[in-house]
């Protein structure tokens, strides 16, 4: 019954997605006029997850939904939102630090900053400063599709001057109307209290769908919402990261630490990695062609080779194999959107595959958040047409994953792969050829490895005379409390006797003195 149900909302959200995009055409398309810009409308008749996120932030009510995908459209014409680059932004606004990504919250959303106190109210540069939010939006949709954004004001050093309601506004319907669904929360950190009759009139503009998103933090209450490690000093965390331009701070996706130790020059590891893997396919190959022929008895050959697919084996022995792929124009990626840990010591591996799907080879290499927790091999290789690469992600000692980690996948074709070192490949090659791919990280809440019978036996024994100790340890915890109790109480009603007794006897005193004086 379930399963029908689910089975017709489905048809029902697919249903409405067809109704929205034939009524867009047939409503808001007759004028010829260059009205939406032509990529806009091409991905609404293409994209789902589109049509479907701006239903969703309107309830399924298509009439609202179209209203909000035509506003949304206007803006994106007026601003230029597809060809936003840093070349059509002034450099000042990036100088600033006024607004940045940096960093996530303990959702694993990406934080949103604007610090208040550097935005000065300037009629003359409110067009740039509003591109200039756009930019980071249309960065963050691009880079990392559906990862919701926390917004951040931080308002520590802020007064009224530094307040452009005009731009606070424009800020909301950013996630009100032009990227439905993609506010996670919005949080104020420390607002001045001379400020609350403005920041009143920002939860109209936010309206029901939204407002509940809306929190008010003091710097104590803010820890709730964003573990220290991405907080600044001044906001009790220990994050040091200072913004700075360039380069543009991102993810800062790092090349993983190698297994002997830090990294001193990435290109050298690269280059020695490159040679290595490179060593590695080339045997691998000679393995496979040699296991197709009719064997020949050569017992140093037969010892290397074992030991060699014995090495691959066990390098990805133990490692989580992906469920899921992402179909990019030059590779498959698995899995598609997360790597998976669990808590145990047996699940720190997780694994990468790669598998090339043009007819050009590829190169390939893999950054993340946290490369001195990560151990990634290999970090950065070649895949030829049609051939597969296994990438085996492993945590480092006593290392825990956590969902704030990213990885980066990065690949672009090569024209010839023996005439270029991979070092001066990734020097040369344009950014607009090369695909970037984000994974997070997920971490599984308990995950029971297989393991002995008897070792399993062994371990109930134990847990069980573990338990009869703790049993009685609180069994003795009790009577000792109820001992300590009942002596508490004796001592108690002893000092109420004392009491009396010393009472009584001034009494008594008092009655003999009287009657001497009578006498």
């Amino acid at each position: 019954m379930a399963e029908l149900e689910q089975h017709q909302g489905e048809q029902g959200i697919e249903e409405k997605i067809e109704q929205t995009r034939e009524r867009f055409k047939n409503e808001f398309l007759q004028d010829l006029s260059d009205k939406y810009d032509p990529r806009d409308v091409d991905r609404l008749q293409k994209d789902n997850s589109m049509v479907e996120g701006y239903l969703m932030w309107r309830l399924y009510k298509v009439d609202d939904a179209l209203k909000m995908i035509d506003e949304s459209f206007q803006w994106r014409k007026e601003y230029g939102v597809n060809d936003l680059s840093e070349s059509s932004i002034p450099r000042w606004m990036f100088e600033t630090g006024a607004v940045f990504l940096h960093g996530y919250d303990k959702e694993g959303n990406k934080l949103f900053w604007f610090k208040v106190k550097l935005h000065m109210k300037d009629a003359k540069t409110v067009f740039d400063k509003k591109k200039y939010v756009a930019f980071w939006l249309e960065r963050n949709v691009k880079k990392e599709p559906g990862m919701p954004l926390t917004v951040v004001f931080d308002m520590s050093e802020s007064g009224l001057t530094n307040i452009d309601m005009d731009f606070v506004k424009y800020v909301v319907n950013c996630f009100k109307v032009y990227y439905p669904k993609l506010l996670s929360k919005m949080i104020i950190v420390e607002m001045p209290w001379i400020m609350n009759a403005a920041w009143r009139i920002v939860k109209t503009w936010l309206g029901p769908e939204a407002i509940s998103k809306l929190k008010f933090a003091s710097r104590s209450e803010l820890q709730s919402y964003i573990d220290p490690e991405y907080l600044p000093p001044h906001m009790g965390g220990t994050d040091l990261f200072k913004y700075s331009y360039p380069p543009l701070p991102d993810d800062d996706f790092q090349t993983p630490i190698g297994d002997n130790g830090p990294i001193v020059s990435e290109d050298e590891v690269e280059s020695k990695e490159s040679e290595l893997e490179s060593k590695d396919v080339l045997e691998s190959s000679i393995n496979s062609e040699v296991a197709v022929k009719p064997k020949k008895v050569n017992f140093l050959e037969d010892s290397l080779r074992t030991d060699d697919i014995d090495k691959g084996e066990s390098r990805i022995k133990g490692a989580r194999r992906p469920m899921t792929t992402f179909k990019a124009t030059l590779l498959d990626i698995s899995p598609a959107e997360e790597l998976s840990f669990g808590c145990g010591d047996t699940e720190k591996k997780s694994l990468i595959i790669l598998s090339n799907v043009t007819k050009n080879p590829l190169a390939f290499k893999v950054r993340t958040t946290a490369p001195e927790k990560y151990r990634v091999k290999p970090s950065s290789s070649t895949c030829e047409p049609g051939a597969s690469i296994d990438i085996v992600v492993s945590l480092h000692g006593g290392s825990q994953a956590s969902p704030q980690d990213r990885f980066l996948v990065m690949a672009a074709e090569m024209d010839n792969i023996g005439s270029q070192e991979l070092t001066q490949f990734w020097k040369e090659v344009p950014k607009s050829k090369i695909l970037e791919h984000r994974l997070r990280c997920h971490v599984l809440e308990s995950v029971k490895p297989a393991s002995n019978p008897l070792r399993e036996a062994g371990d109930r024994g134990s847990s069980k005379d573990i338990n009869t100790a703790l049993m009685r340890l609180m069994a003795s915890n009790s009577r000792l409390e109820q001992s300590v109790n009942t002596c508490v109480w004796v001592q108690k009603v002893l000092v109420c006797l004392v009491l009396v007794l010393l009472m009584l006897n001034l009494y008594c005193i008092r009655l003999l003195t009287a009657a001497q004086q009578l006498f």
